[in-house]
Protein backbone atom coordinates (compact mmCIF):
# COMPACT_ATOMS: atom_id res chain seq x y z
CA UNK A 1 0.00 0.00 0.00
CA UNK A 2 1.65 3.26 -1.12
CA UNK A 3 2.03 6.10 1.37
CA UNK A 4 0.27 9.45 0.89
CA UNK A 5 1.34 11.44 -2.16
CA UNK A 6 1.04 15.24 -2.29
CA UNK A 7 1.25 17.13 -5.59
CA UNK A 8 1.30 20.92 -5.87
CA UNK A 9 0.27 22.67 -9.03
CA UNK A 10 0.19 26.25 -10.27
CA UNK A 11 -2.88 27.15 -12.31
CA UNK A 12 -3.50 30.00 -14.75
CA UNK A 13 -7.13 31.12 -15.03
CA UNK A 14 -8.33 32.19 -18.49
CA UNK A 15 -11.09 34.54 -17.32
CA UNK A 16 -12.31 36.25 -14.15
CA UNK A 17 -14.65 33.31 -13.60
CA UNK A 18 -13.13 30.06 -14.77
CA UNK A 19 -13.46 26.32 -14.19
CA UNK A 20 -10.19 24.37 -14.45
CA UNK A 21 -10.02 20.56 -14.54
CA UNK A 22 -7.33 19.87 -11.96
CA UNK A 23 -7.19 16.15 -12.71
CA UNK A 24 -6.37 16.85 -16.33
CA UNK A 25 -3.74 19.42 -15.31
CA UNK A 26 -2.17 16.96 -12.87
CA UNK A 27 -2.08 14.19 -15.49
CA UNK A 28 -0.34 16.47 -17.97
CA UNK A 29 2.25 17.47 -15.38
CA UNK A 30 2.76 14.28 -13.34
CA UNK A 31 1.12 11.47 -15.29
CA UNK A 32 -1.41 9.13 -13.65
CA UNK A 33 0.40 8.83 -10.31
CA UNK A 34 -2.78 9.45 -8.30
CA UNK A 35 -4.76 6.61 -9.86
CA UNK A 36 -3.68 4.08 -7.20
CA UNK A 37 -5.25 6.06 -4.36
CA UNK A 38 -8.95 5.67 -3.45
CA UNK A 39 -9.23 9.14 -1.87
CA UNK A 40 -7.93 12.59 -2.72
CA UNK A 41 -7.79 15.74 -0.61
CA UNK A 42 -7.90 18.89 -2.76
CA UNK A 43 -6.79 22.22 -1.29
CA UNK A 44 -6.91 25.75 -2.63
CA UNK A 45 -4.81 28.45 -0.98
CA UNK A 46 -7.12 31.30 -1.98
CA UNK A 47 -10.30 32.94 -0.69
CA UNK A 48 -12.10 33.39 -4.01
CA UNK A 49 -11.12 30.10 -5.66
CA UNK A 50 -11.73 26.56 -4.51
CA UNK A 51 -13.61 23.30 -4.87
CA UNK A 52 -17.24 22.24 -4.69
CA UNK A 53 -18.59 20.68 -1.54
CA UNK A 54 -18.85 16.91 -2.19
CA UNK A 55 -22.63 16.96 -1.74
CA UNK A 56 -23.02 19.56 -4.47
CA UNK A 57 -20.33 18.00 -6.66
CA UNK A 58 -22.22 14.68 -6.64
CA UNK A 59 -25.17 16.41 -8.33
CA UNK A 60 -23.11 18.15 -10.98
CA UNK A 61 -20.99 16.93 -13.83
CA UNK A 62 -17.65 18.33 -12.66
CA UNK A 63 -16.87 19.88 -16.00
CA UNK A 64 -17.11 23.50 -17.09
CA UNK A 65 -20.43 22.75 -18.78
CA UNK A 66 -21.85 21.23 -15.61
CA UNK A 67 -20.42 23.65 -13.05
CA UNK A 68 -20.78 27.03 -14.76
CA UNK A 69 -24.62 27.18 -14.74
CA UNK A 70 -24.51 26.51 -11.00
CA UNK A 71 -21.91 29.24 -10.42
CA UNK A 72 -23.91 31.71 -12.53
CA UNK A 73 -26.73 31.51 -9.99
CA UNK A 74 -24.52 32.97 -7.28
CA UNK A 75 -23.00 35.51 -9.64
CA UNK A 76 -26.57 36.68 -10.21
CA UNK A 77 -27.13 37.01 -6.49
CA UNK A 78 -23.85 38.88 -6.04
CA UNK A 79 -23.13 40.87 -9.21
CA UNK A 80 -19.75 42.44 -9.78
CA UNK A 81 -19.41 46.12 -8.89
CA UNK A 82 -22.71 46.49 -7.01
CA UNK A 83 -21.45 48.97 -4.40
CA UNK A 84 -20.14 46.61 -1.72
CA UNK A 85 -18.40 48.12 1.29
CA UNK A 86 -15.41 45.80 0.80
CA UNK A 87 -14.84 47.40 -2.61
CA UNK A 88 -14.61 50.95 -1.24
CA UNK A 89 -10.84 51.14 -1.19
CA UNK A 90 -10.75 54.53 0.53
CA UNK A 91 -12.17 52.78 3.62
CA UNK A 92 -9.73 49.84 3.58
CA UNK A 93 -7.39 50.92 6.35
CA UNK A 94 -5.28 47.74 6.11
CA UNK A 95 -4.15 48.70 2.59
CA UNK A 96 -1.34 51.11 1.87
CA UNK A 97 -1.90 54.03 -0.49
CA UNK A 98 0.09 52.15 -3.12
CA UNK A 99 -2.04 49.03 -2.76
CA UNK A 100 -5.45 50.67 -3.00
CA UNK A 101 -5.35 51.43 -6.77
CA UNK A 102 -4.32 47.88 -7.67
CA UNK A 103 -6.40 45.87 -5.16
CA UNK A 104 -9.16 43.86 -6.91
CA UNK A 105 -12.74 44.89 -6.19
CA UNK A 106 -13.96 41.39 -5.48
CA UNK A 107 -16.55 41.41 -2.69
CA UNK A 108 -18.93 39.64 -5.06
CA UNK A 109 -16.42 36.80 -5.46
CA UNK A 110 -16.02 36.36 -1.69
CA UNK A 111 -19.78 36.30 -1.11
CA UNK A 112 -20.42 33.91 -4.00
CA UNK A 113 -17.66 31.64 -2.68
CA UNK A 114 -19.32 31.40 0.73
CA UNK A 115 -22.88 31.11 -0.58
CA UNK A 116 -22.06 28.61 -3.31
CA UNK A 117 -20.76 25.78 -1.12
CA UNK A 118 -17.18 26.25 -2.30
CA UNK A 119 -14.47 24.86 -0.06
CA UNK A 120 -10.78 25.53 0.32
CA UNK A 121 -10.09 21.97 1.46
CA UNK A 122 -12.28 19.03 0.46
CA UNK A 123 -12.04 15.25 0.15
CA UNK A 124 -13.36 13.34 -2.87
CA UNK A 125 -13.49 9.73 -3.86
CA UNK A 126 -10.68 9.41 -6.39
CA UNK A 127 -12.18 8.34 -9.72
CA UNK A 128 -9.50 8.10 -12.42
CA UNK A 129 -10.48 10.03 -15.53
CA UNK A 130 -13.31 11.95 -13.85
CA UNK A 131 -12.89 15.75 -13.85
CA UNK A 132 -12.19 17.64 -10.61
CA UNK A 133 -13.16 21.28 -10.90
CA UNK A 134 -11.11 24.12 -9.46
CA UNK A 135 -13.48 27.10 -9.57
CA UNK A 136 -11.99 30.56 -9.73
CA UNK A 137 -14.30 33.52 -9.11
CA UNK A 138 -11.68 36.25 -9.40
CA UNK A 139 -9.01 34.80 -11.66
CA UNK A 140 -8.19 37.78 -13.88
CA UNK A 141 -7.67 41.35 -12.71
CA UNK A 142 -7.37 44.18 -15.22
CA UNK A 143 -6.54 41.71 -17.96
CA UNK A 144 -3.81 39.90 -16.02
CA UNK A 145 -4.31 36.31 -14.75
CA UNK A 146 -3.78 35.91 -11.03
CA UNK A 147 -1.38 33.26 -9.74
CA UNK A 148 -3.29 30.30 -8.32
CA UNK A 149 -1.83 27.36 -6.39
CA UNK A 150 -3.51 24.12 -5.39
CA UNK A 151 -2.41 20.89 -3.75
CA UNK A 152 -3.91 17.44 -4.25
CA UNK A 153 -3.03 14.72 -1.77
CA UNK A 154 -3.77 11.09 -2.61
CA UNK A 155 -4.20 8.68 0.30
CA UNK A 156 -5.65 5.29 1.18
CA UNK A 157 -6.87 5.56 4.77
CA UNK A 158 -7.51 8.33 7.31
CA UNK A 159 -7.03 7.57 10.99
CA UNK A 160 -8.03 9.75 13.94
CA UNK A 161 -5.05 10.86 16.02
CA UNK A 162 -6.54 13.30 18.55
CA UNK A 163 -9.75 15.10 19.47
CA UNK A 164 -10.41 18.07 21.69
CA UNK A 165 -13.13 20.62 22.41
CA UNK A 166 -12.44 24.34 22.33
CA UNK A 167 -14.67 27.34 23.02
CA UNK A 168 -14.80 30.69 21.26
CA UNK A 169 -16.40 33.85 22.69
CA UNK A 170 -19.11 35.49 20.57
CA UNK A 171 -20.82 38.83 20.96
CA UNK A 172 -24.42 39.37 21.98
CA UNK A 173 -25.33 40.42 18.44
CA UNK A 174 -27.67 38.18 16.48
CA UNK A 175 -25.45 38.43 13.40
CA UNK A 176 -21.75 38.07 14.06
CA UNK A 177 -18.56 36.64 12.58
CA UNK A 178 -15.48 35.54 14.50
CA UNK A 179 -11.99 35.10 13.12
CA UNK A 180 -10.72 31.86 14.66
CA UNK A 181 -7.14 32.96 13.96
CA UNK A 182 -7.50 35.94 16.26
CA UNK A 183 -4.59 35.50 18.74
CA UNK A 184 -6.70 36.58 21.73
CA UNK A 185 -8.77 33.37 21.44
CA UNK A 186 -5.69 31.11 21.21
CA UNK A 187 -7.68 28.63 19.14
CA UNK A 188 -5.27 28.50 16.24
CA UNK A 189 -2.34 28.22 18.60
CA UNK A 190 -3.93 25.20 20.28
CA UNK A 191 -4.58 23.57 16.90
CA UNK A 192 -0.98 24.18 15.86
CA UNK A 193 0.28 22.65 19.09
CA UNK A 194 -1.95 19.61 18.56
CA UNK A 195 -0.33 18.95 15.18
CA UNK A 196 3.14 19.44 16.61
CA UNK A 197 2.54 17.22 19.65
CA UNK A 198 1.30 14.25 17.61
CA UNK A 199 3.85 14.60 14.82
CA UNK A 200 1.37 14.37 11.91
CA UNK A 201 3.09 15.07 8.59
CA UNK A 202 0.24 14.33 6.15
CA UNK A 203 -3.34 14.74 7.34
CA UNK A 204 -6.00 17.27 8.11
CA UNK A 205 -7.44 19.25 10.98
CA UNK A 206 -11.22 19.30 11.06
CA UNK A 207 -13.02 22.03 13.03
CA UNK A 208 -16.70 21.27 13.68
CA UNK A 209 -19.48 23.04 15.52
CA UNK A 210 -20.25 20.97 18.61
CA UNK A 211 -23.58 19.13 18.80
CA UNK A 212 -26.26 21.50 20.00
CA UNK A 213 -24.78 24.58 18.32
CA UNK A 214 -27.44 26.06 16.03
CA UNK A 215 -27.87 28.98 13.65
CA UNK A 216 -24.18 29.12 12.83
CA UNK A 217 -21.73 27.87 10.24
CA UNK A 218 -18.04 27.72 9.45
CA UNK A 219 -16.14 28.86 6.39
CA UNK A 220 -12.58 29.66 5.35
CA UNK A 221 -12.18 33.08 3.80
CA UNK A 222 -10.56 36.48 4.18
CA UNK A 223 -11.45 38.14 7.45
CA UNK A 224 -11.60 41.73 6.23
CA UNK A 225 -13.68 44.00 8.45
CA UNK A 226 -15.82 45.66 5.77
CA UNK A 227 -16.54 42.33 4.10
CA UNK A 228 -17.43 40.49 7.30
CA UNK A 229 -19.04 43.21 9.41
CA UNK A 230 -20.90 45.02 6.63
CA UNK A 231 -21.46 43.09 3.39
CA UNK A 232 -21.83 39.63 4.92
CA UNK A 233 -23.85 40.91 7.87
CA UNK A 234 -26.20 42.75 5.52
CA UNK A 235 -26.89 39.54 3.62
CA UNK A 236 -27.50 37.53 6.78
CA UNK A 237 -29.87 40.09 8.28
CA UNK A 238 -32.13 40.38 5.22
CA UNK A 239 -31.19 38.17 2.26
CA UNK A 240 -34.23 39.15 0.17
CA UNK A 241 -33.63 42.86 0.49
CA UNK A 242 -29.94 42.41 -0.25
CA UNK A 243 -30.75 40.50 -3.40
CA UNK A 244 -33.32 43.05 -4.52
CA UNK A 245 -30.83 45.88 -4.10
CA UNK A 246 -27.67 44.18 -5.39
CA UNK A 247 -28.87 41.61 -7.89
CA UNK A 248 -32.28 42.87 -8.93
CA UNK A 249 -30.96 44.96 -11.78
CA UNK A 250 -29.63 41.82 -13.46
CA UNK A 251 -33.13 40.34 -13.60
CA UNK A 252 -35.33 43.34 -14.20
CA UNK A 253 -35.34 47.05 -14.93
CA UNK A 254 -32.47 48.81 -13.10
CA UNK A 255 -34.53 51.99 -12.82
CA UNK A 256 -37.15 50.10 -10.84
CA UNK A 257 -34.83 48.89 -8.09
CA UNK A 258 -35.55 51.61 -5.51
CA UNK A 259 -39.29 50.94 -5.79
CA UNK A 260 -39.09 47.16 -5.57
CA UNK A 261 -41.35 45.54 -3.02
CA UNK A 262 -40.71 42.37 -1.10
CA UNK A 263 -43.07 40.53 -3.45
CA UNK A 264 -41.04 41.60 -6.45
CA UNK A 265 -37.86 40.50 -4.70
CA UNK A 266 -39.51 37.14 -4.15
CA UNK A 267 -40.31 36.95 -7.85
CA UNK A 268 -36.66 37.58 -8.67
CA UNK A 269 -35.69 34.93 -6.15
CA UNK A 270 -37.95 32.35 -7.79
CA UNK A 271 -36.24 32.99 -11.11
CA UNK A 272 -32.81 32.56 -9.58
CA UNK A 273 -33.74 29.35 -7.81
CA UNK A 274 -35.27 27.95 -10.98
CA UNK A 275 -31.84 28.39 -12.53
CA UNK A 276 -30.29 26.64 -9.52
CA UNK A 277 -32.68 23.71 -9.83
CA UNK A 278 -31.94 23.40 -13.54
CA UNK A 279 -28.19 23.54 -12.95
CA UNK A 280 -28.33 20.82 -10.31
CA UNK A 281 -30.73 18.62 -12.29
CA UNK A 282 -33.36 18.43 -9.53
CA UNK A 283 -36.70 16.84 -10.34
CA UNK A 284 -39.53 19.17 -11.32
CA UNK A 285 -41.62 17.68 -8.51
CA UNK A 286 -39.16 19.12 -6.00
CA UNK A 287 -39.47 22.69 -7.23
CA UNK A 288 -42.50 23.69 -5.17
CA UNK A 289 -41.03 22.30 -1.93
CA UNK A 290 -37.64 23.89 -2.47
CA UNK A 291 -39.08 27.27 -3.43
CA UNK A 292 -41.50 27.37 -0.52
CA UNK A 293 -38.50 27.00 1.78
CA UNK A 294 -36.39 29.43 -0.24
CA UNK A 295 -38.95 32.23 -0.19
CA UNK A 296 -38.69 32.34 3.61
CA UNK A 297 -34.96 32.53 2.94
CA UNK A 298 -33.29 32.10 6.31
CA UNK A 299 -29.58 32.72 6.26
CA UNK A 300 -28.91 29.02 6.78
CA UNK A 301 -30.37 28.30 3.34
CA UNK A 302 -29.09 31.39 1.60
CA UNK A 303 -25.53 30.69 2.68
CA UNK A 304 -24.67 27.04 2.22
CA UNK A 305 -22.17 27.13 5.06
CA UNK A 306 -21.40 23.81 6.65
CA UNK A 307 -20.88 22.85 10.25
CA UNK A 308 -17.23 22.02 9.66
CA UNK A 309 -14.13 23.12 7.77
CA UNK A 310 -10.92 21.23 7.06
CA UNK A 311 -7.35 22.51 7.09
CA UNK A 312 -4.47 20.74 5.35
CA UNK A 313 -1.68 19.39 7.54
CA UNK A 314 1.51 18.79 5.58
CA UNK A 315 5.30 18.79 5.80
CA UNK A 316 5.65 20.25 2.30
CA UNK A 317 7.38 23.36 3.65
CA UNK A 318 9.63 21.52 6.12
CA UNK A 319 10.05 17.78 5.35
CA UNK A 320 9.44 15.65 8.43
CA UNK A 321 7.70 18.43 10.37
CA UNK A 322 3.97 18.78 9.78
CA UNK A 323 2.14 22.09 10.07
CA UNK A 324 -1.17 23.66 9.07
CA UNK A 325 -0.72 24.83 5.47
CA UNK A 326 -2.82 27.76 4.28
CA UNK A 327 -2.94 30.74 1.96
CA UNK A 328 -1.83 34.21 3.01
CA UNK A 329 -5.34 35.58 3.53
CA UNK A 330 -7.15 32.44 4.63
CA UNK A 331 -8.79 32.26 8.05
CA UNK A 332 -11.32 29.81 9.48
CA UNK A 333 -14.35 31.92 10.38
CA UNK A 334 -17.38 31.21 12.55
CA UNK A 335 -20.54 32.97 11.38
CA UNK A 336 -23.79 33.13 13.35
CA UNK A 337 -27.17 34.52 12.30
CA UNK A 338 -29.03 34.12 15.59
CA UNK A 339 -28.11 35.34 19.05
CA UNK A 340 -26.34 32.69 21.12
CA UNK A 341 -24.85 32.36 24.55
CA UNK A 342 -21.57 34.17 25.02
CA UNK A 343 -19.50 31.21 23.87
CA UNK A 344 -19.80 28.57 21.17
CA UNK A 345 -18.14 25.16 21.35
CA UNK A 346 -15.97 23.68 18.62
CA UNK A 347 -14.81 20.09 18.25
CA UNK A 348 -11.34 19.72 16.72
CA UNK A 349 -10.24 16.41 15.18
CA UNK A 350 -6.72 15.73 13.94
CA UNK A 351 -6.33 12.86 11.46
CA UNK A 352 -3.38 11.23 9.73
CA UNK A 353 -3.37 10.00 6.12
CA UNK A 354 -1.87 6.60 5.41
Amino acid sequence: MPGPLELTLELTPRARVDVIDVRNALSQRFGNVLDDYPRALCCSFHTTAGYLDPGVASRLNQSGEGVMPYIEVFRTMFPEGAGYEHDKMDRRTELSEDQKPIEPQNADSHLAFMAGALRTCVTYQNKPGAPVSFIDLDGVHKGTPRRRVTSVLGYTLEETVAQTRLTVPVSGHAVDSVNLKNPKFAIYEQCTELVKHHGVTKGRLRITLAPGERHAGLTVNEYETLLMRHDLSEVLRDPLRFMAEKAGHMLGNPRAIPAKTLDYAKYDLVRVFNRLLDAMGLRESMVETVLSQAIAMPAARFFRMKRSVSLLVSDRQSPGTGAIVEGTYQSPILVQWHRAKRVRALDVTLTRFV
